[in-house]
């Protein structure tokens, strides 16, 4: 749905900067306008590596008033790869310094605001004060943390987005939106003691290209908000797989569309052994797996189904409701989306200890599991759920549980 504009836009543009957008504003819908707020609006950008930095050339050439900048990192060879901005020179430089020189080079009435620190607890509401708008860019999920709860508590719009290897996911996040829309926040994606131990950039790569065009998603999605033009991926979620040139979205329900238990109801999931497990599959039930494509990709229980942990708890509804038997690596995550899907009235289970549990007791099975998972080009998602979910082990966030 399409939002009010977030700011009011200032009286006038200077004949300069007029002249320099002047295809943005005989867009329809945008026009001078659009243009005006984009001058009056404040965005902070958390971040200036392979998402902050097509972020900052994208709003500095749009024309956005003043930008703030939060980084404590200085550039490094090997992030020319993919963090545009930066440049041979810069190396052992800050970063946020090449976000003032490019900003300059492109909107000269921009003011930017460099700020080298880490984003924490004690320091984020004064680090983003003033600030209309959020974007993070930054690459663990403890930062991602403080800066969705600094959002939330200043009430101001999140546009939030992540890269890992040829994936990347993009939403908007908003505690207090306008009348009308509800609220989604990043718990709604992630609940809380859901993220475990997170692989790194530097572990598993990044495609540097994806980077230029989530980071261009980022930017596009703030100038939306800002001039209320668009409908903003508030309560959905968009997936870019790079590898298959494709997109999908995924809806996310905000926490006050969910069911709660009241104090006297305390639901319990059932849970099945690996004894069991036999049984279930031959009597048509869908065995599901949560975990992680890393995780996936050292195998699978034969006739698994791979959906990740978030895409089955943004839309639970997408799973098929038959007889579903939920797997992860030990349980937890399984349990999550086992209670997901019984909210909406799917009969699920939880393979009790999980692939743990099966390879303790299967060993045989073990090594069939991984040589058919490399059989199939390691894509075990590829065998869709009859009901539509979405499968692809690249709609993995980059930070999944990985308890």
């Amino acid at each position: 749905m399409s939002l009010p504009p977030l700011v009011e836009p200032v009286a006038a543009l200077s004949d300069a900067e007029r002249l320099r957008t002047a295809r943005h504003q005989v867009l329809a819908g945008l026009g001078e306008l659009g243009q005006r707020r984009l001058r009056a609006a404040h965005v902070a950008v958390v971040g200036a590596g392979g998402l902050g930095a097509p972020v900052v050339l994208a709003l500095a050439a749009a024309g956005i008033g003043t930008l703030t900048i939060i980084d404590d990192d200085d550039v490094e060879l090997s992030n020319l790869q993919r963090q545009v901005m930066h440049r041979r020179s810069d190396v052992g430089r800050p970063k946020v310094d090449s976000a003032v020189r490019v900003a300059a080079d492109l909107s000269p009435e921009t003011i930017v605001t460099p700020l080298r620190a880490r984003l924490a607890s004690d320091n984020a509401a004064d680090l983003l004060a003033g600030a209309d708008l959020v974007i993070d860019g930054t690459d663990t999920f403890e930062t991602r943390l403080l800066v969705a709860a600094a959002a939330e508590r200043l009430g101001i719009p999140l546009v939030w987005g992540v890269i890992q290897e040829f994936a990347a996911q993009i939403t908007v996040f908003w505690s207090s939106p306008p009348e009308g829309a509800d609220a989604v926040v990043l718990a709604d994606l992630y609940p809380e003691g859901s993220v475990g131990e997170l692989p790194t950039c530097a572990a598993v790569g990044v495609f540097g290209a994806l980077c230029l065009q989530a980071g261009s998603i980022l930017a596009m999605e703030a100038i939306k908000l800002i001039t209320g033009i668009g409908d903003p991926l508030l309560g959905r979620v968009l997936v870019i797989d790079a590898l298959r040139a494709k997109t999908s979205e995924v809806p996310l329900r905000s926490s006050r569309a969910r069911p709660t238990a009241t104090p006297d109801s305390k639901p319990t999931t059932p849970h099945i052994t690996v004894a069991d497990l036999r049984a279930e599959s031959e009597a048509g039930a869908l065995l599901l797996d949560v975990r992680e494509d890393a995780e996936v990709a050292t195998g699978m229980i034969p006739g698994a189904t791979h959906v990740p942990l978030a895409q089955v708890l943004a839309d639970p509804s997408a799973i098929d409701p038959r007889r579903t038997v939920v797997i992860c690596q030990a349980g937890v995550r399984a349990r999550r989306a086992a209670e997901a899907l019984r909210a909406v009235g799917a009969d699920a289970v939880v393979l009790a200890g999980g692939m743990d549990a099966w390879n303790a007791a299967s060993p045989a099975d073990a090594p069939r599991a991984r040589e058919e998972n490399a059989a199939s080009g390691g894509e075990p998602a590829e065998q869709a759920p009859p009901h539509g979910a979405k499968s692809s082990p690249t709609e993995e966030l980059e930070h999944e549980a990985t308890a």
